[in-house]
C-alpha cells in the first residue's frame, strides 16, 4: 500500500486574488525524495499553476530557497522523511516581496550585491601579460565566503534585514569580504566605504541566524565581525597616522 505525505503550501496569484491562501496537496512519501521533488510531483501530476524557482537540484544554484515549517532551507537538500509523517508547510522566504506562490522578488539583494562590487579591482588599468599569482594560503583566506551561492536564506534567518530592509544583508557583505581578502584585489578601501555605512556592518546585531541557515558554511557572521574590528582599527589609525589617508 502506498503511503503519501501532506504538503501544506501557500498559494498566492496576484491576478485573482490579493490574499495568500494555503492549499494542500497529498504527494507521495519516498524515502529518496527531497522536498523539491513532492514539488514537482505536484506541478507535473496534481497542479501545473504551481510557481517556485529551482535549476540544479544539488544545492549550487541556491534557487530553491522556501521556507520549510518556518524554516529557511534549500529544498533541494531536505528529504521528506526528515518531516515524516508530516504535514510539511511550505511558503516563500521571509522579508522579501513575493512574486506568485513561492517565488519572491530578488532585486532589493541584486543592487545591494552590485553595491559591495563584487568582482577584482585594479589600481592599473593594463591588463597583465601573465597569471596573478596566488598561493594555497592566500587562497584559504578567502575561499569560504567564496562558497556563497546566492540563495538569500541568510537574509530570511536575518532579524535586523527583517525590521530595516536598508542593512545590505549577511551575504552582500560576506562576497564583499571574499573579494577584500583576495590578494589580487585592490579595492578594499571604496569597497569598505560601502560596507561601513551606516545600513552596513554596524547594523548587525551578531544574533549569528545568517551562519546557522547557511548550507555552504559560509559564516557571514563571522565576515561582519572582522570587518568592524579592521573598519575600528582604520578609524583609530586615522588619527594616529593621518598621513596614510592622503
Amino acid at each position: 500500500m502506498n503511503e503519501y505525505i501532506t504538503l501544506d503550501v501557500l498559494r498566492y496569484n496576484p491576478e485573482e486574488n490579493s490574499k495568500q491562501n494555503y492549499q494542500s496537496y497529498e504527494v507521495p512519501f519516498r524515502k529518496d525524495w527531497v522536498i523539491l521533488d513532492a514539488l514537482n510531483y505536484i506541478k507535473d501530476e496534481l497542479d501545473g499553476t504551481l510557481s517556485f524557482r529551482w535549476s540544479c537540484r544539488m544545492g549550487v544554484c541556491g534557487s530553491c530557497g522556501m521556507m520549510v515549517n518556518g524554516e529557511p532551507v534549500l529544498t533541494c537538500a531536505e528529504f521528506l522523511n526528515t518531516f515524516h509523517p508530516g504535514p510539511i508547510r511550505i511558503e516563500p522566504l521571509v522579508n522579501f516581496p513575493v512574486v506568485r506562490d513561492l517565488v519572491i522578488e530578488m532585486s532589493d539583494f541584486m543592487e545591494k550585491l552590485e553595491r559591495v562590487q563584487p568582482w577584482i579591482i585594479r589600481k592599473d588599468e593594463d591588463t597583465p601579460k601573465g597569471e596573478y599569482l596566488q598561493t594555497p594560503s592566500q587562497l584559504m583566506d578567502y575561499k569560504n565566503y567564496s562558497m556563497c551561492i546566492n540563495c538569500m536564506l541568510c537574509y530570511s534567518a536575518c532579524p535586523v534585514y527583517g525590521l530595516e530592509p536598508r542593512f545590505l544583508g549577511p551575504a552582500a557583505i560576506a562576497i564583499g569580504q571574499r573579494y577584500n581578502l583576495d590578494n589580487r584585489d585592490e579595492g578594499e578601501k571604496q569597497r569598505n566605504k560601502v560596507l561601513s555605512e551606516e545600513e552596513g556592518i554596524w547594523q548587525c546585531t551578531l544574533v549569528g541566524e545568517c551562519s546557522a541557515v547557511c548550507p555552504k558554511d559560509v559564516d557571514p557572521a563571522a565576515a561582519i565581525q572582522s570587518l568592524k574590528v579592521s573598519s575600528t582599527v582604520d578609524f583609530f589609525k586615522s588619527f594616529i597616522m593621518p598621513w596614510q589617508n592622503r
